[in-house]
C-alpha cells in the first residue's frame, strides 16, 4: 500500500512541476504579446503623424504646426519602441521557457532599431517632402 501511496505523491509533484513549467511558459508568451503590442502601438503614433501631414498638408505659416506635432508623434514613438524593448528583455531575463522558444533580448533591440530608424526616416520625410 505504501508503494502506491508513493508513486501517486510522485505523480501529483510531477503534475503540479508540469503545471508550473506550462505557466511560465504562458508568461514568456505573454510577454512577447505585450511587447508586440507596444510596437504596434508605436506604429500607430506613425500613422498619425502621417495623417497629420496627409491632412494638414503645405501649411503656409511660418512654422507648420502640423509637421511639428506629426514630428511628437514620431519621438513618442520611438519613446514607446525602447520602453518596450526594455521592460520586455528585463521580463525575459526573469523568466524560463520549458517547451517554447521565446524571443530573445537580440531580436527585440534588432527589432527596436529598426522601428527607430523607420520613424526617424518618416519625421525627416515630413519636413522634407
Amino acid at each position: 500500500m505504501s508503494d502506491k501511496s508513493t508513486d501517486l505523491a510522485e505523480d501529483r509533484t510531477d503534475f503540479a512541476e508540469d503545471r508550473t513549467d506550462w505557466a511560465e511558459d504562458r508568461t514568456v508568451l505573454a510577454n512577447e504579446r505585450t511587447f508586440a503590442g507596444w510596437m504596434r502601438t508605436a506604429m500607430a503614433c506613425i500613422a498619425i503623424a502621417l495623417g497629420l501631414r496627409a491632412i494638414f498638408g503645405d501649411a503656409d505659416l511660418w512654422f507648420h504646426p502640423a509637421r511639428i506635432v506629426a514630428t511628437l508623434f514620431c519621438g513618442i514613438a520611438v519613446v514607446i519602441v525602447w520602453i518596450a524593448q526594455r521592460k520586455s528583455a528585463a521580463t525575459q531575463a526573469r523568466m524560463n521557457a520549458h517547451a517554447t522558444r521565446p524571443i530573445t533580448e537580440r531580436s527585440m533591440t534588432l527589432l527596436a532599431w529598426l522601428l527607430t530608424l523607420g520613424c526617424l526616416g518618416t519625421a525627416a520625410l515630413l519636413w522634407i517632402i
